[in-house]
């Protein structure tokens, strides 16, 4: 095996930017589970004596949220394909009807990102050569292995990572004292959701402080008012 190839391959999968795909939807997943889980938990506690309507509420929402965020993931990552597949395949149908007017297309393009005109028409025709509908697809309509779209990866990363979040809030709630139950739950969601804006941060390359101030002040104002909801309606359900 060619060694400068592997080098070449393991440089250009140290970048990030090959993460994101899947690392958007276990960050969003998980965040959703550890703070719409919570959430529910601390609006039923804030009108609750007792344990058991907490645990059926958390349960009931750390399920229906899993099973929601599996399917809206998939269900929005499809449309996605629906349209970068559309869109191939009028690029087939240009590809045969004007193949000389996508070449002008394409070498406009490479111009327009600094190459001079003889040159792009040159890397154009070479591209084209190779494989015409590779180079548009990826130069003109700007899909690539990166960003295309997956969505059975993007399901399933947001259905198993909300679970994952969720089931931190659901484990609070059936170890912890009943009293002061809220607090529990706001002081965990919190310590999680900066764990998870840390890792995630790390993973991405990103600000640490950053994403962690970012997750936090957003999840303690989604906690906050729904616990105000639940002291507000103190609908006492034992």
């Amino acid at each position: 095996m060619n060694k400068n190839s592997d080098t070449l391959d393991d440089y250009l999968d140290s970048h990030y930017i090959h993460r994101s795909n899947w690392l958007r939807a276990a960050v969003l997943g998980a965040n959703d589970g550890i703070l719409s889980t919570a959430s529910i938990a601390i609006g039923v506690a804030a009108a609750s004596n007792i344990r058991d309507p907490i645990v059926l509420a958390t349960l009931a929402g750390l399920v229906a949220g899993a099973l929601s965020m599996a399917a809206g993931e998939y269900v929005s990552v499809s449309s996605q394909t629906d349209v970068e597949n559309a869109d191939i395949e009028r690029e087939k149908i240009e590809l045969a009807e004007m193949p000389e007017i996508e070449l002008q297309r394409l070498a406009e393009i490479y111009e327009k990102r600094g190459l001079k005109k003889e040159t792009a028409l040159i890397v154009a025709k070479e591209f084209t050569e190779h494989d015409a509908l590779a180079a548009h697809v990826r130069d003109e309509l700007g899909i690539n292995e990166i960003s295309q779209a997956k969505p059975i990866q993007a399901a399933l990363a947001s259905g198993a990572a909300f679970t994952i979040g969720g089931l931190l809030p659901f484990f609070v709630v059936i170890f912890f004292p009943l009293k002061s139950m809220e607090y529990y739950l706001y002081g965990f969601a919190i310590l999680f959701l900066i764990i998870l804006g840390g890792l995630s941060a790390k993973t991405g390359g990103s600000s640490i402080t950053k994403a962690v101030l970012r997750i936090t002040f957003w999840g303690t104002v989604a906690m906050g008012l729904t616990a105000l909801v639940g002291y507000l309606f103190n609908v006492n359900v034992g």
